[in-house]
């Protein structure tokens, strides 16, 4: 798969941390993952604005002095429990990858439920004209249930 040149020696030895419980704050996690070998930075995420201000994300980036640290780190933390919650541990450059492959199957759906999924019914909600649509069809549905059966008028 081509990555348009995305991946760099940098994200090779860079791992993403997620699923991270509230609980774990930054000196916890640099000791889960310091046994594995010499971590050169880590980006602890946090929230910035909004009610979760200063709270976690519920994911960091820890980068390895190697490649093989970083490849034996996620052999062993990946699945792993920490606070109850099995950790996703991958390759910066993997997640990336599947950001890409993601996008691609989002290409795949067909065109009814590529619009449904752009405008955020996979959620639950619905556009403007889809609720329009919807209450027209419920009003439809009572017109004609009141014609069939009378005693069904509105009180």
């Amino acid at each position: 798969m081509d990555t348009g040149g995305f991946v760099d020696e940098k994200s090779e030895n860079r791992l993403y941390v997620g699923n991270l419980d509230l609980r774990i704050n930054e000196a916890a996690l640099i000791k889960m993952f310091s046994p594995y070998g010499k971590i050169i930075s880590e980006d602890f995420l946090w929230h910035t604005r909004g009610p979760k201000k200063g709270e976690p994300r519920g994911y960091a980036f820890i980068q390895y002095s190697h490649k093989e640290e970083a490849e034996l780190a996620k052999e062993k933390m990946h699945g792993r429990l920490a606070c109850g919650r099995p950790l996703v541990v991958r390759l910066a450059s993997e997640k990336h990858l599947e950001d890409i492959s993601h996008d691609h199957s989002k290409r795949s759906l067909p065109e009814a439920n590529r619009t449904r999924f752009v405008n955020g019914s996979s959620s639950g909600q619905m556009s403007r004209g889809e609720k329009v649509a919807a209450i027209k069809n419920k009003l439809k549905s009572l017109d004609e249930d009141e014609k069939r059966d009378p005693k069904k008028q509105k009180r």
